[in-house]
């Protein structure tokens, strides 16, 4: 069970190309926009025992298995993407993404609602974003992952590794803090002396992106 401490438009394209693929070849300095309205921290995501669990991560995952909570997800998560993607195959492919990560196989469930949360809070859900602090894509990876974990650059503008790559991070945090929401959100964010971010990402969760995570529970 999940819980809280306390209670509870953007550059065309190609402009996001050009940002997003300047900071992919280390000119971070060139990446003028759009900036990423999450705004990571420099010192986020730079815990010393995250690589082998993002590692682990990037490795296949089996999903939908149930057709019943898949059709559903579907019909609930779909109308609300509306507004942030234009593109129906766009929207269809990040829900399954979402979907298969949040229930991955052999790893603890992530409410998927509040993945869609921090997609909105820290991109609206535009891949091309880049932060002040360098964090790329969807749900702002920091740059130096790929490296790591030994991928190509450009591989963070792309939907299905920046999503892989967010959610073995924020489940992580959730784990490391009990499953306290904000506590796992800030340090996700680099944010933990704030409660700013998380508080931002927990009112799009709880108002906008809830309604779909307890399906796949069992």
């Amino acid at each position: 069970m999940y819980h809280l401490t306390r209670p509870l438009h953007s550059s065309r394209r190609s402009s996001r190309f050009s940002a997003a693929y300047a900071l992919l070849l280390g000119s971070l300095s060139a990446a003028a926009g759009p900036i990423a309205t999450g705004t990571i921290d420099n010192d986020a995501q730079r815990d010393p025992e995250l690589r082998a669990v993002v590692q682990q991560a990037m490795k296949a995952t089996e999903c939908f298995n149930n057709e019943y909570d898949s059709i559903v997800w579907f019909k609930l998560m779909e109308p609300k993407l509306r507004r942030y993607l234009s593109d129906h195959d766009e929207r269809v492919a990040l829900l399954h993404v979402v979907y298969c990560e949040t229930h991955r196989s052999g790893a603890a469930p992530l409410p998927p609602g509040l993945v869609l949360a921090v997609l909105d809070v820290e991109s609206r859900f535009d891949r091309w974003a880049v932060s002040s602090a360098g964090a790329v894509g969807l749900m702002q990876v920091m740059p130096f992952w790929p490296e790591q974990l030994g991928m190509q650059r450009r591989e963070l503008v792309s939907m299905e590794p920046n999503i892989r790559m967010g959610c073995a991070i924020l489940r992580h945090y959730l784990q490391t803090e009990h499953n306290d929401v904000r506590r796992a959100l800030g340090r996700y964010n680099g944010s933990t002396r704030s409660r700013e971010y998380p508080d931002r990402v927990v009112t799009r969760w709880t108002r906008y992106w809830n309604g779909a995570d307890d399906l796949g529970r069992g």
